[in-house]
């Protein structure tokens, strides 16, 4: 790009350039206003410094012309600096490299006109041309590395922030105040309301899930656990939730203040180990819609107690017996004695609910007509593990007057 002998009218062309600067800077000024208007009145108001920068960029432009150093030098380090700028007001990269073209192209016309005005060689005229853009590419790039290197600090900066967050909200030690000044830190608006989602660690498709995640929401991991704190819960954002979630057995945890997060958590935990034992089957499960069970699972010691103790009656039967026995005094519970009701759910006759309600008293006796025993029975049958389907009952035909033929499971079982 330089040339072999230095151009003699090269010596003129910087002082001539100067004394138009005020007029290219107007020129530069009015093209930025319509496009542009923030960089339009930016230059208003630092006239004085960017006349500074732009003397330095004009005895670079000759430098360029006449030494094959292509360095930006101190001109590269301003850029940069303006591309971290952008970053931190918000502003799009390419809206700023689009006005340096344009600021080029104003440029350029002023440097032909005094170029040809000094009788400057033509290979000197093609020489300028060529630094006048290699430089404003270099300055492009110096933006625009500077503008990445701000995301990246800036994205790094914020998920510190966001773990550190994530740490106060899981943790019973962060008061309020302490939460608030973290989510401000963060740049994350404290939600009125927020939930833990928890996800399988070695699930493909549970990363693949948290990754799809509105940004508001925010990802952890903190072995463990990994999942998500999602902002506002609303019955809309469930919803959607559970579309992105389902099918990576996800558990979401109930809705609740930021001071109540780590008691969600501790119920959003428990509800996953009770779906990888396959007492919750529901994918994702919202824990919202099983507390009760939940609850009754959530110490197992005390679940085996009591059903060792209101189940007593039945461990003189055999294996087979206390299964169908069971079953029956759950699903009387549930019916609250409705007979057809019982045998329609269980698919037997009955005059096998009858039979085997019949069995019941006889094993509790009067027990069975207390409230709280009824109540201990519910908690002690009613939140199991699902049970296979059963299949139909055989058909029920009549026989002789005054006789019937019932499925398999009659009284005679």
């Amino acid at each position: 790009m330089c040339v072999d002998v230095p151009d003699p009218s090269l010596a003129g062309l910087v002082p001539a350039l100067v004394e138009r600067l005020p007029e290219l800077l107007d020129e530069v000024r009015l093209a930025l206003e319509e496009d542009w208007p923030d960089y339009a009145h930016f230059l208003a108001a630092n006239r004085a410094e960017v006349g500074v920068a732009a003397d330095a960029a004009l005895n670079r432009l000759v430098t360029l012309v006449t030494s094959s150093n292509t360095d930006g030098g101190v001109e590269s380090e301003l850029f940069e600096q303006i591309g971290r700028i952008q970053w931190r007001q918000g502003n799009d990269l390419t809206t700023l490299l689009s006005a340096y073209q344009m600021g080029a192209r104003v440029f350029w016309r002023h440097v032909s006109t005094v170029a040809v005005e000094h009788d400057v060689e033509p290979r000197t005229v093609a020489a300028l041309a060529e630094a006048v853009f290699l430089f404003v590419d270099k300055l492009s790039s110096s933006s625009a590395r500077g503008y990445v290197l701000e995301q990246s600090e800036a994205a790094v900066t914020r998920e510190r922030l966001r773990e550190e967050l994530v740490g106060l909200l899981l943790s019973d030690r962060a008061d309020r105040a302490a939460v608030q000044a973290a989510a401000e830190r963060a740049e994350w608006p404290l939600p009125d309301e927020l939930a833990v989602v928890l996800v399988e660690p070695d699930s493909p498709a549970a990363h693949q899930a948290l990754a799809r995640l509105d940004p508001s929401n925010i990802v952890f991991s903190r072995p463990p656990l990994l999942g998500a704190i999602v902002p506002n819960p609303s019955h809309r954002n469930l919803r959607r939730l559970a579309t992105v979630l389902r099918g990576t057995r996800a558990v979401v945890g109930v809705a609740v203040t930021a001071d109540r997060l780590p008691a969600s958590l501790h119920i959003a935990e428990t509800a996953a180990r009770l779906q990888r034992c396959g007492v919750l089957v529901d994918d994702p499960v919202f824990t919202a819609d099983h507390l009760d069970a939940i609850i009754v699972h959530r110490d197992a010691g005390l679940l085996d107690a009591l059903r060792a103790r209101v189940l007593g009656p039945l461990a003189t039967s055999s294996p087979a017996s206390r299964e169908r026995l069971s079953e029956t005094l759950l699903a009387w519970l549930r019916h609250m004695g409705d007979r057809r009701a019982i045998a329609a759910e269980l698919h037997v006759h009955p005059q096998t609910v009858r039979y085997r309600l019949a069995k019941l008293h006889e094993l509790f006796g009067d027990d069975l007509d207390s409230p709280s025993t009824r109540a201990q029975l519910v908690l002690a049958l009613a939140w199991g593990p699902p049970q296979p389907s059963r299949p139909a009952p055989r058909a029920i035909v009549s026989g002789p007057v005054g006789a019937t033929v019932t499925d398999s499971t009659g009284p005679g079982r």
